[in-house]
């Protein structure tokens, strides 16, 4: 990073709004906010948090609020206040919210509208475990986020820090002596095998170092127009508010009613007049499937980037013949490396559709390994786990040290530097390129999300009706992409079934997670070892998937992709 440079991320806010206080920052349908008015905004709420809520560096601060121009506004006043933002999934269930608010223990939250009416009922199911005595998490009662202030960003919340009082608070900005004690910028938590959600710290100094690389790279100028597609909760949107900031663009904001609508998605690209797009692989599926595109679609856009999870390359075959003015790249990396670590930018269009396409290079300061089982770097063209090491690295999970233990690990050419260990399986090619061959755990990539299998089937485990289950992922060449799919067998005299189930489930996990195959079984298959055979059930779910989904199915199908 260079002498001047920013070295925290609110700083591109900070610097864009000296140089173009006017220039338009955000923008959500009528909505829209300039830098200057971000800025100000911004600078006041974080008074509001400092002064009234008493956050200091370091402090957690949790956002419960839809992705609008305020939600930027909350999200760099928490920076600004020197403390890490905990985005909560705005769709997950009660149940979900008071795990994350639990481990990250917020001295505020802040509530739009909406929002509000969630976090009163993540209050109310906390303060009905306890009053039950349900198990917590190690050292966490109902109290570590009950009593944290609530401040409203809209005049419809009734919280202890409103609108009105926020927005008269004198602008405030974090001492530059006290910088150095609020390395963490974000925590966001991804799901856990064990049924607790882990929280993955990332700091302002790998944030930053993709961040300026990928503006610079892309040539993204000030002015653009870029897409803001992804839920704020997940770690693309961090490139996608940073990379505006950074560049002095637009950023659109894609209402959340679109995702449900792949000729209203084509239609907001093509009359934002967005000169980038930047989203998970399920959504250009979508619009694909549906003839949403047309050839020579989208005059105004300059790239298009993806990542999350594998774009099939029918798919982007297809994309890169209706849009042959449009650069093209996908880009690789878990959250725990910070947005991405790799990047390919597709040089010309695949030949054929059985073409895999490259997960590509390292980004400039970082560093893929493919390493074998017993813990060495495997050769050219042989498969192993990918382990990522570099800037982009997390410090590890919030408030889990053995679970940090485990991940991150030894570089084994040099033991005093870290790497993360990916869980996914890869190559290298003579050429430095590398490829993405899948899972080697129960780890899956579910329409641009990381679902631990074993998360589903811990709540799955937990409903009455349910005597034994198990959950397993099957891929599939529709737009989900993997189907994740549950087999039980029920306690005897119960009369549950698969819906009721569903709609059980339904109330412990977003609804990204939950499966959309099932499958009733007197018992469930058994290997030699007596444990659940699972390969079995994988087998059994790729029949059931060959055949016509019942009426059933295509509901469960079509419900899981709103």
């Amino acid at each position: 990073m260079t002498a001047g440079a920013p070295r925290r991320l609110e700083e591109f806010l900070t610097a864009a709004a000296r140089t173009a206080p006017d220039a338009t920052a955000v923008v959500l349908d009528d909505q829209l906010l300039s830098f200057g008015e971000l800025d100000e905004l911004s600078s006041r709420l974080a008074g509001a948090l400092v002064e009234l809520a008493g956050c200091r560096p370091g402090d957690r601060v949790a956002l419960v609020c839809s992705k609008t121009p305020l939600a930027l506004v909350a999200i760099h006043a928490v920076l600004k206040a020197g403390c890490a933002y905990v985005p909560v999934d705005p769709d997950s269930p009660p149940a979900r919210s008071v795990r994350v608010l639990r481990a990250s223990e917020p001295r505020a939250v802040v509530c739009d509208g909406a929002g509000i009416e969630r976090w009163r009922a993540a209050r109310e199911t906390a303060a009905a475990e306890h009053t039950v005595g349900a198990q917590a998490a190690p050292g966490a009662s109902e109290g570590t986020f009950a009593n944290a202030v609530t401040v409203a960003l809209t005049e419809d919340a009734d919280c202890d820090i409103g609108p009105d009082t926020w927005r008269r608070q004198p602008p405030f900005l974090l001492p530059s002596a006290a910088r150095a004690h609020a390395e963490v910028a974000q925590i966001l938590f991804t799901s856990g095998s064990t049924g607790e959600p882990k929280g993955v710290q990332v700091t302002h100094r790998s944030a930053l170092a993709f961040v300026e690389w990928a503006v610079g790279h892309f040539g993204i100028e000030p002015g653009e127009r870029l897409s803001g597609h992804p839920p704020l909760h997940f770690d693309l949107s961090t490139f996608d508010i940073f990379g505006a900031m950074h560049a002095r663009a637009e950023l659109h904001l894609v209402p959340a009613r679109l995702n449900v609508d792949a000729h209203g998605l084509a239609a907001f690209i093509r009359e934002r007049e967005l000169t980038q797009w930047f989203s998970v692989p399920s959504a250009l599926t979508f619009m694909t499937r549906f003839e949403a595109i047309r050839s020579g679609d989208f005059q105004s856009l300059r790239r298009l980037l993806w990542c999350g999870e594998v774009l099939p390359t029918p798919v982007l075959r297809k994309l890169m013949e209706r849009l042959p003015h449009v650069r093209f790249t996908n880009l690789y990396g878990p959250t725990e490396a910070t947005i991405a670590s790799s990047y390919f930018d597709v040089p010309r269009i695949p030949p054929s559709d059985d073409e895999q396409i490259p997960i590509g290079r390292p980004c400039p300061g970082e560093e893929l390994l493919i390493v074998g089982e017993d813990g060495r770097e495997l050769g050219v063209d042989e498969v192993g786990e990918i382990w990522i090491a570099g800037v982009g690295l997390s410090p590890g999970y919030w408030r889990d040290p053995a679970r940090t233990r485990a991940a991150f690990v030894p570089h084994p050419r040099d033991p005093a530097r870290r790497c993360y260990r990916t869980g996914d399986l890869g190559r290298r090619d003579r050429a430095g390129l590398f490829y993405f061959h899948g899972r080697r755990d129960s780890q899956i990539k579910h329409r641009g999300y990381r679902i631990e299998l074993g998360e589903v089937e811990h709540a799955l485990n937990k409903l009455p009706g349910v005597r034994e289950c198990a959950v397993v992922a099957v891929p599939t060449g529709g737009i989900e992409g993997t189907a994740i799919c549950a087999a039980w067998s029920r306690r005897p005299g119960d009369d549950t079934d698969a819906i009721a189930l569903r709609r059980a489930l339904a109330e412990a996990l977003p609804r990204y997670m939950l499966p959309t195959r099932w499958l009733e079984l007197p018992d469930l298959p058994k290997n030699v070892n007596g444990k659940i055979d699972r390969r079995t059930l994988r087998e059994r779910f790729l029949e059931e998937l060959a055949g016509p989904a019942s009426d059933h199915e295509r509901h469960e199908v079509n419900d899981a992709r709103t």
